[in-house]
């Protein structure tokens, strides 16, 4: 099995964790004005050029995640 690089795991963790913080800061002070992932979302969905957008990203998304697991096995293990 070839050897992959570990720096990924790293930046996939400060990512999620920068998501997770802007959500969490959004829902402790609702208040102070600072948007959450569904208010930006929502304001998106209002306009028929930014559901087509969201469209378009999903698409995009399902188009690259099934071309580039195509061939593997499952959970990567080596065929027998």
């Amino acid at each position: 099995m070839a050897e992959h690089p570990v720096v990924g795991y790293p930046v996939w963790a400060v990512l999620f964790g920068a998501i997770f913080a802007w959500e969490g800061i959004g829902l402790l002070r609702p208040d102070d004005g600072f948007p959450t992932l569904s208010d930006a979302t929502n304001t998106l969905m209002r306009y028929p050029a930014g559901r087509w957008s969201l469209f378009a990203l999903w698409l995009w998304l399902w188009l690259g995640w099934h071309t580039f697991v195509r061939g593997w096995h499952f959970l990567l293990q080596e065929p027998t």
